[in-house]
């Protein structure tokens, strides 16, 4: 049978499959909901605002603390008993849409949506993480990355082409559950000393900060409770803010393009263009890193920058498909490399799931406080909020600031590329 590498043990293609199948759905709660939000008051004639408004806030909130969760019980409890319990959870959502009858259920079985997904969401990059190292590791987490944004891309087509008929039938893609249960047998063939790593030597990163330490080089970093605080507030920082970045798009340009006389089926088009260019730099990560080396990231920095402030500068059709190509691209690059410095904030191999449920908590956060910062600021700069490019224009003035900050900080930890990978 075919074997991996994984830059120590191999493991076989099958349990590298069950392990990318994971990442199938967990980017699609609200998916099949968004569609029918505008025709709620038609199938539920007595749905309130607050309903709605709890339909689509409520499942993201719950994801959250399960996210959390996930990485705390990764530590003491089986890894594949949890993706198994929180795919049957996800499962089983999906089944209960078919037979909800008023917002009530849907609101509940989102939020258990929610939790199932809240649960997967850490170990899918987690058990890449543990298996993998070095350029493995990024190079699979550049897959994964690339596999969740191909799964939304698709499941938005089919809740499209779904919408057309029974309200009930775009809730099938959450069905797509049944895929990574069924492959959850072979993740058995994950190394116990990979899924159990609490007795392993510290990670190269602890190894590194230790020299440096010893030299007097680093006198002042921070360890507590196996994390290098520095480093998990800092990655924090950068990642909240390339999700709030590149988020706009999706939130914000239906608004401009309808004020521009554009209709639905252009709105969408831009839309797909975003995720579909969100998820090619994760199959060719690599590649991207070989070429760019250590302007990796001051490269995607200015490819966000310059999709936003073209989106803010001109409003034709052909130029905002650029722009959300440039958007989607430079995210696509930048989540991967967050994602594989998340396995660096660590100096226990233990650690490496929480560290990435930390960090990967901070995209949610983000995604539910991105409409709050944006009409913070609009109210300020624009009280009467009688220009829909606002939100575009604010956001290219901090990206072209963030591309100054990447480029200053370029040799820190969070900016720099380690050489190996190219």
């Amino acid at each position: 049978m075919m074997r991996i590498s994984t830059g120590k043990e191999p493991i076989t293609l099958p349990t590298l499959l069950a392990i990318w199948s994971i990442s199938l759905v967990v980017n699609l709660p609200g998916l099949a909901i968004s569609p029918m939000l505008g025709n709620m008051d038609k199938i539920f004639p007595h749905t309130s605002e607050l309903e709605i408004q709890l339909l689509t806030v409520l499942p993201n909130l719950c994801i959250i603390p399960f996210v959390l969760l996930s990485g705390g019980l990764s530590q003491s409890k089986s890894k594949i008993k949890i993706v198994v319990f929180a795919l049957i959870v996800y499962l089983a959502g999906g089944i209960l849409y078919f037979f909800a009858r008023n917002m009530v259920d849907l609101i509940v079985i989102s939020c258990m949506l929610g939790v199932g997904c809240g649960l997967l969401i850490p170990l899918a990059a987690g058990l890449l993480a543990d298996t993998f190292v070095g350029k493995y590791r990024m190079k699979q987490l550049g897959i994964k990355s690339g596999i969740s944004n191909l799964a939304l891309v698709c499941a938005t087509f089919v809740v499209g082409w779904l919408g057309h008929g029974n309200w009930h039938l775009p809730f099938a893609v959450y069905l797509i559950p049944a895929i990574p249960l069924a492959l959850t047998v072979f993740l058995r063939g994950i190394p116990k000393s990979d899924l159990y790593p609490a007795t392993s030597p510290p990670t190269v990163a602890a190894t590194s900060i230790q020299a440096k330490a010893a030299r007097g080089i680093m006198p002042r970093t921070k360890v507590s409770g196996g994390f290098i605080m520095s480093r998990v507030w800092s990655l924090v920082a950068v990642y909240f803010f390339v999700c709030y970045a590149s988020v706009i798009v999706s939130y914000y340009t239906p608004f401009l393009m309808q004020s521009e006389g554009m209709d639905d089926s252009e709105v969408g088009t831009v839309t797909a263009l975003f995720f579909l260019a969100m998820f090619l730099p994760g199959f060719i990560l690599p590649g991207i890193v070989k070429i760019f080396r250590q302007s990796t990231l001051i490269f995607s920095a200015m490819v966000m920058a310059g999709g936003v402030l073209l989106m803010a500068l001109n409003h034709s059709f052909a130029l905002m498909c650029i722009a959300s190509i440039l958007v989607g691209l430079g995210f696509g690059i930048f989540q991967p490399l967050i994602y594989d410095k998340a396995t660096q904030i660590v100096t226990v191999p233990a650690k490496a799931t929480l560290a990435l449920a930390i960090v990967l908590a901070a995209n949610y956060i983000s995604i539910s406080a991105t409409p709050f910062i944006v009409d913070g600021f609009h109210d300020i700069f624009d009280p009467q909020h009688l220009s829909n490019t606002f939100p575009f224009i604010l956001n290219s003035v901090l990206l072209c600031i963030f591309t100054m900050v990447v480029l200053i900080f370029r040799k820190s930890f969070v900016f720099s590329i380690d050489t190996s990978y190219y």
